[in-house]
């Protein structure tokens, strides 16, 4: 699943998933995500860090207290870049990684194969 505010980036991120065999969801803010979450369990979320009403990391944290989504791998696929304080948090919100935009197509699918275990 795919949640970012910028249709450019689901698009791109899209394409080149679905291109690699993967089954794409997307989702264009946080209460999409967490609409969409009751229907579906992805394998994996890339979660935008700055989308507008609701942050990445409060969708994050909204699905963590979720028995039902708890234990979802999330990487963070955002601008921001993250100081030694920030690692702690995204420790503390399980995320198992985090893609920096823009990013490499090939290290995108290289880490998203490594995340979902293909």
């Amino acid at each position: 699943m795919i949640v970012d505010d910028e249709e450019s980036i689901v698009e791109l991120v899209k394409a080149v998933l679905e291109e690699e065999g993967y089954e794409v969801i997307t989702a264009t803010n946080g209460r999409d995500c967490l609409k969409k979450l009751k229907k579906v369990k992805p394998d994996l979320i890339l979660m935008d860090m700055m989308m507008p009403e609701m942050s990445g990391r409060e969708t994050t944290e909204r699905i963590r207290k979720n028995p039902k989504t708890k234990d979802l791998k999330i990487a963070f696929l955002t601008v921001v870049r993250f100081s030694e304080m920030g690692k702690e948090t995204l420790k503390k919100l399980k995320i198992a990684d985090y893609i920096t935009k823009p990013f490499d197509n090939e290290d995108l699918v290289r880490r998203v194969k490594a995340l979902v275990g293909d």
